[in-house]
């Protein structure tokens, strides 16, 4: 293997408790030109990053003591370590372990064993993206250097200060774009990834129910044929049919089947709306029903919805109106609604405490989330997204759509999702985000776009 293939070298940690794992890492990474170090706990890990920070590491989940996870929050609660990329190391490829390393920070997912040029591609991605937001944070320092500077100047600087802040737009901008291209396509390819394995797994449980429960239909028929045929079975028949409860298994064996068939379908439409959410072959624009993207949207954050840890249930009220499909960019469309109940149910949280610690029942204070669609003329759409919660303060409103601005503690917030959700309202979609929010009484935002995208 050539190493002129992979242009970008670094220095890569590897943490795994399997030799062999570390060994043949180490010898390919070194192979492509890496400097490379091997550590094979969580601890030792922590303790050798915090004196020398590698410039990414492939972390394996299941160590002993600490795993993968509790180190990446680790590193992610740490404003020294919390920008090194992390790429885990699993053999387990369930949609749960996926789900929850890229909730505590991770970048990338490599299932074992490794397909050693997806590995080293992999690496080659996140070391440039890692480069490329080193490089924009050096130029950012060197344009406030600069601006500093211009400051001894009363004479230009007004003009330089416009052009200075009109630059750091620009690379912030740029910063933003990159981080949600790459955002967009990893979550496409986890979405088809995740529809694609789980859809496989639950057609062969469907088909194979139906013949369960026809094979259960012939054999309670054949007890029921026994029964007429032998009304007087022997002692031993009769006593295990009362340990068994025949009576009662004969009745409820189909219910059971039945209940399980609608749970396998429930599952089916919950892969439908992960599949409807975010499709990697849909990046262009075209005509789509925004209900549709609202409720897949929806039902892949039910599980946030839902009761749970002892808070109540957010009542989610749906006031649509008759409007037209709108020509748009459905997984960006799509993303935007995903921030923006993501960010209403956080502002829920402390209200949803709060009402169980004080056991307040009032119809009018439970934690809600009304989403509203309404044709504002004939070109204009609007969509709202309001809450009952928190609220956001007046003094840093302005503010929320800032890039890497953020009230949330850290690990909790980027400060990406608002500034991305406004770029493509805005500049994608050529409409408007706004938001109107009252402290202790709830946010409110609104969303405006065109029905005919090439019209703008």
């Amino acid at each position: 293997m050539s190493n002129s293939k992979y242009k970008t070298t670094g220095n890569i940690l590897i943490v795994d408790d399997i030799p062999e794992n570390l060994k043949l890492l180490s010898q390919i990474l070194k192979n492509a030109g890496h400097r490379v170090r091997a550590l094979n706990n969580g601890k030792m890990a922590l303790i050798a990053i915090n004196s020398q920070a590698p410039d990414l590491i492939l972390l394996d989940i299941n160590m002993p003591e600490m795993d993968g996870y509790k180190v990446c929050e680790q590193l992610k609660a740490n404003p020294k370590t919390q920008n090194i990329p992390v790429i885990f190391l699993s053999a387990l490829d369930e949609v749960f372990n996926k789900v929850k390393a890229f909730s505590v920070g991770g970048l990338d997912y490599i299932i074992k064993p490794f397909n050693l040029e997806e590995v080293l591609i992999r690496i080659q991605n996140q070391l440039q993206i890692n480069y490329s937001r080193r490089l924009i944070l050096k130029q950012n320092l060197i344009l406030e250097e600069k601006n500093k500077r211009l400051l001894t100047s009363e004479t230009l600087l007004k003009k330089k200060s416009e052009n200075l802040e009109q630059a750091l737009q620009e690379l912030k901008q740029a910063q933003v774009q990159m981080i949600q291209n790459a955002k967009m396509v990893g979550l496409g390819q986890l979405a088809a990834g995740v529809a694609h394995e789980v859809n496989n797994s639950i057609n062969f449980i469907n088909n194979n129910l139906d013949y369960t429960n026809s094979y259960v239909e012939e054999l309670l028929d054949l007890v029921k044929l026994y029964q007429q045929e032998y009304p007087s079975p022997n002692q031993k028949i009769q006593n295990n049919a009362e340990d068994i409860d025949l009576d009662f298994l004969s009745n409820d064996l189909p219910n059971v089947i039945s209940s399980m068939k609608k749970g396998v379908e429930r599952i089916q439409k919950i892969v439908d709306s992960l599949s409807n959410f975010s499709r990697i072959n849909q990046a262009e624009y075209k005509f789509v029903d925004i209900h549709q993207g609202i409720e897949s949207t929806l039902a892949l954050l039910k599980s946030r919805l839902e009761e749970t840890n002892n808070l109540l249930p957010i009542h989610v009220i749906k006031e649509y109106a008759q409007i037209p499909k709108i020509e748009c960019y459905p997984n960006q469309l799509n993303q935007v609604f995903l921030n923006l109940l993501n960010n209403a149910i956080d502002f829920l949280e402390a209200k949803r405490q709060k009402q169980v610690e004080q056991q307040i029942n009032s119809e009018q204070q439970l934690p809600r989330i009304v989403v509203t669609t309404e044709l504002k003329n004939s070109d204009l759409v609007m969509i709202t997204i309001a809450d009952n919660g928190v609220g956001i303060d007046e003094s840093i409103r302005e503010r929320i759509f800032e890039p890497f601005f953020t009230t949330k503690i850290i690990g909790k917030g980027t400060g990406l999702g608002l500034s991305i959700s406004y770029q493509i309202i805005v500049e994608q979609h050529h409409g408007k985000l706004t938001c109107d929010s009252k402290v202790d009484e709830g946010s409110t935002f609104m969303i405006e776009i065109p029905i005919n995208l090439l019209s703008k």
